[in-house]
């Protein structure tokens, strides 16, 4: 378990090799320093992911003090009310309701839509990119892309864009292990902030609705049912966040491994008809979400080892997807991979409901990127990110 350690900046910028010892040392591990189950294999965080013993929540059936558990701090309510209310953080029946009326708002046709427009506004970054001869590829292509796009979605005015990434950031600061006093401190701060511009903005769709998701979300209904204003407030920054934050890191963290493997790079530039599956390879080679969390509701046993109702697991998506019983050559990147069962979009009823428009999203970038600037280059070594939970990087400079 030494090797094992989510703090140390080399574990963090490469943790694959402790991966492969946890794996070979069994299939859960207890670690202290979190007080969680660690499951590193593609099976069973796989089979976990579908495990209605488990919950994203426990206060449906049980009470903190019941669980075991110590209530969350008063000063970081506004971060919990906005947390707790969105479908990624319930359980049925109330995930399934929320789930099921967002799902009318948020359709196949509604993602579909909108690929014209995934595709220009990618093509107009890069052409930016190209034309000032190279640039950080983080903030130029990989961040103001997905932000426009679920921006647009939810029919925020452009005018009013510039808080939303800063306000990601600071909440999803909050799903770091052990995270800090200051990041609950700016976590808090992010969600009133962005609570109050979502509940006004609210007030202004339900007088004037549009053809946006929030209008969408408010003409939802189904046999009675609508949303809250809380829950609608809380789907939206779900959606912003979710839908953007794995597509920046997975585009950045993409493009490094392409950088690194130079004749996988030469093999896509060559044919780029590999785009799609080269959008699944890189997720599963540096996977953005590297673990996901879930309360014990009951006892389960998991390799001969009884893990007490109101523990908690945490399913190493990272060591997943790096798992040779399922990934001939795991650790080598194959743009080509046909078999690629990755879990870098959970599964089960947490499933992420946005896979469809990260995957839309990851491939025009990819594309215009490769058309546009095809001879693109790493300019100097990018610095990871001290995340563990959340993989990415602080930029990647990049000349064309």
């Amino acid at each position: 378990m030494a090797a094992f350690d989510p703090w140390d900046p080399a574990f963090v910028d490469d943790p694959y090799p402790a991966y492969a010892e946890l794996r070979a040392g069994g299939r859960v591990r207890y670690f202290e320093a979190t007080d969680q189950w660690l499951v590193p294999r593609h099976a069973d965080v796989s089979a976990l992911l579908r495990e209605r013993r488990l919950g994203r929540t426990y206060r449906h059936r049980f009470t903190d003090e019941e669980f075991g558990r110590t209530p969350p701090p008063p000063e970081q309510e506004p971060f919990h009310t906005l947390n707790d209310h969105g479908m990624l953080d319930l359980e049925p029946p109330d995930h399934t309701r929320i789930r099921r009326l967002v799902s009318k708002a948020f359709t196949p046709r509604t993602v579909e839509r909108l690929k014209p427009y995934v595709t220009r506004l990618a093509g107009e970054l890069v052409d930016r990119l190209v034309e000032a001869g190279g640039g950080d590829l983080l903030t130029d292509v990989a961040e103001p892309l997905p932000v426009a796009v679920i921006a647009e979605m939810l029919g925020i005015p452009e005018s009013d864009r510039a808080p939303l990434r800063p306000w990601s950031a600071d909440i999803c600061g909050m799903y770091e292990l052990n995270p800090s006093e200051e990041t609950a401190a700016n976590a808090v701060r992010a969600s009133v902030e962005f609570t109050d511009y979502l509940r006004d903005l609210i007030a202004v769709r339900r007088e004037e609705p549009g053809e946006d998701l929030i209008s969408g979300l408010i003409a939802a209904h189904d046999e009675g049912d609508r949303l809250t204003e809380q829950e609608m407030i809380s789907t939206c920054v779900l959606l912003l966040n979710a839908g953007h934050e794995a597509t920046v890191n997975a585009t950045v963290n993409g493009w490094y491994a392409l950088f690194r493997n130079p004749g996988q790079l030469a093999a896509l530039r060559a044919d780029h008809s590999l785009v799609p599956s080269a959008v699944e390879e890189l997720m599963r080679y540096d996977t953005p979400l590297q673990l996901f969390e879930r309360w014990v509701l009951d006892e389960i046993e998991i390799d001969g080892v009884t893990i007490p109702r109101g523990a908690e697991i945490a399913m190493l998506f990272g060591a997943a997807n790096h798992d040779p019983d399922v990934f001939r050559e795991p650790e080598t990147l194959d743009l080509g991979r046909v078999d690629n069962p990755h879990i870098s979009f959970s599964a089960g009823i947490h499933y992420c409901i946005g896979a469809p428009l990260a995957r839309i999203e990851l491939a025009a970038s990819m594309s215009a990127l490769l058309s546009k600037a095809p001879t693109l280059a790493l300019v100097e070594e990018p610095t990871r990110k001290p995340n563990f939970v959340i993989r990415g990087l602080e930029g990647l400079s990049v000349s064309v």
